[in-house]
């Protein structure tokens, strides 16, 4: 009886066994289906509240140097050499190209060489006339005589006067064949080679001074007269991931005949200016100032023509649509116009994965998710309701 009494009892404790995994089994599932709440700090959403909001009209136009030359050939010639490439630097009075100036040489020696004759007998007809006045003194010479030598030394005057005048154009001709840089500055487009013929007008070179680039641009003939001197000016430039900020420094009075559009010179401020003159550059002009509730950029998520934020709305995570206004020409946050009221919190950076209905644990910091917020009540009943054996909650933070 030993033996038969000693199986049963193996069989009962085996079949108690699998019981109480069964039931095992049946809390740990009951317990996974448990949503997890969503952990976040203060760092990962914003308060929505009222700030100033920059408001003004639009400006478009490019990136301009003030200081600019166009340097055209001023005499016809072959072109000899170009010294000086596409983005190098000069300093004033650096040569950059050089003209064939064979023939404007010979015509500058012939007029150098007429002026030391034309003083040698302006020098020659003075001591003839200084001869007759003395000769008239003592009766030896006629008036007559004394009148032709003083009309000859005016004669020899207007010769000499013309001869230099000769040789000075004769020495400009030859000068005017070295195009050189009228300041210090940057060659931004070479227009010849060697053996290029230069006719008189010809584009050589264009120099610029990169340090005098302003923002030249045009707005609405409707904004003119909310547009002043000295107003800021928030834009941005293509090719430069940040946002400059210029003055006002006159508006052009004509508006532009076609476009009926307005010039506006804009000064950069600071030391942030590009270095590439030319580029499309677009912003606003800092003409006013309101209070609007405002978001920031990265909150909001566009779908099409609408916008969605993900806001915290009673302890749950809450796909909340949005009526976007005007964008503030300094920070780059949006004004709100409806969806939004003051002190709802928004999400940062929200994630495609977020969904409608999740609920939220406020924590102290990415790193201590048992620290909970007493900010909204509704948050610590979900997490007291949450089981002890359950995993540890998700965080926004990724941390």
């Amino acid at each position: 009886m030993s033996r038969p009494s000693l199986l049963i009892l193996t069989l009962c404790l085996a079949l108690a066994a699998c019981g109480q995994g069964a039931k095992d089994s049946k809390v740990s599932d009951k317990t996974a289906n448990v949503e997890r709440p969503l952990q976040i700090t203060a760092e990962d959403y914003v308060t929505i509240q009222n700030n100033a909001l920059a408001s003004g009209p639009v400006i478009t136009g490019s990136i301009q140097p003030e200081r600019k030359a166009d340097l055209r050939a001023e005499v016809s010639a072959i072109v000899m050499q170009v010294l000086k490439e596409n983005g190098e630097a000069v300093r004033k009075g650096d040569l950059l190209a050089r003209l064939d100036d064979t023939s404007f040489r010979d015509q500058l020696a012939s007029s150098e060489q007429a002026a030391r004759a034309a003083q040698q007998s302006l020098d020659q007809s003075e001591r003839q006339l200084e001869r007759l006045k003395t000769l008239r003194a003592s009766g030896m010479t006629s008036m007559q005589a004394l009148e032709d030598a003083e009309i000859r030394r005016n004669n020899s005057q207007s010769e000499l006067v013309a001869a230099k005048a000769r040789a000075v154009a004769a020495r400009q001709q030859t000068q005017r064949t070295e195009i050189r840089a009228p300041f210090d500055g940057i060659v931004s487009e070479r227009k010849v080679s060697n053996g290029d013929t230069a006719q008189i007008g010809k584009e050589i070179m264009k120099v610029i001074d990169p340090n005098s680039l302003r923002f030249q641009g045009l707005i609405s003939a409707d904004a003119v007269t909310s547009v002043k001197a000295g107003q800021a000016v928030s834009f941005r430039i293509n090719g430069y991931d940040q946002q400059f900020i210029g003055k006002v420094r006159r508006v052009d009075p004509a508006a532009n005949a076609t476009t009926r559009q307005v010039e506006v010179l804009v000064d950069f401020v600071g030391k942030d200016q590009p270095h590439v003159s030319g580029l499309y550059a677009e912003g606003r002009i800092e003409a006013g100032s309101t209070e609007a509730l405002t978001i920031i950029n990265s909150a909001v998520i566009r779908d099409g023509d609408k916008s969605y934020v993900w806001a915290v709305q009673e302890g749950v995570l809450k796909r909340v649509a949005v009526v976007l206004g005007e964008r503030d020409v300094r920070r780059g946050d949006f004004a709100i116009t409806a969806g939004l009221q003051k002190g709802d919190k928004v999400l940062r950076q929200p994630l495609s994965t977020f969904k409608d209905g999740t609920k939220v644990l406020f924590v102290a910091s990415a790193g201590n998710a048992a620290a909970a917020s007493p900010i909204p009540a509704a948050a610590s009943n979900v997490a007291a309701s949450v089981p002890a054996s359950a995993s540890a909650p998700a965080s926004a933070t990724g941390k």
